[in-house]
């Protein structure tokens, strides 16, 4: 079998912003998916009594914690703003990409995870 005939032009698909929001909403849907066992661990604490479960929120009450609840905020805008730009153009009546659904989506879940950072500072 020949292959002489491969595609040279796979580099470009990269650059394009489409491809980029593609790898965010996967990305993003696979490290919530992993975050799920973590959290139903967490949530085994309440049903193994109230102090238990309250030792394990002082523990996550350190800047690491709150850190990482900023980037799962991030991760599920981001997932969310992405799933909803890929229904508007799979299911809407234009066809093709729409650079600016991409930029929309990016600055919804950038203003969302900021908005919950703040809220975690006041």
């Amino acid at each position: 079998m020949n292959h002489t005939n491969k595609r040279t032009n796979d580099y470009r698909a990269r650059n394009h912003p489409a491809y980029w929001a593609f790898m965010v909403n996967r990305v993003a849907g696979i490290a919530l998916a992993l975050f799920l066992p973590v959290h139903f661990w967490a949530l085994g604490h309440a049903i193994q009594g109230e102090a238990k479960l309250e030792g394990f929120l002082r523990f996550t009450d350190q800047p690491l914690f709150k850190f990482a609840e900023w980037g799962l905020v991030l991760l599920l805008a981001a997932h969310t703003a992405g799933g909803v730009r890929l229904m508007l153009i799979e299911f809407g009546t234009w066809s093709g990409l729409r650079k600016n659904w991409i930029a929309g989506t990016a600055g919804f879940a950038t203003m969302t995870s900021m908005a919950f950072a703040l809220a975690l500072v006041f």
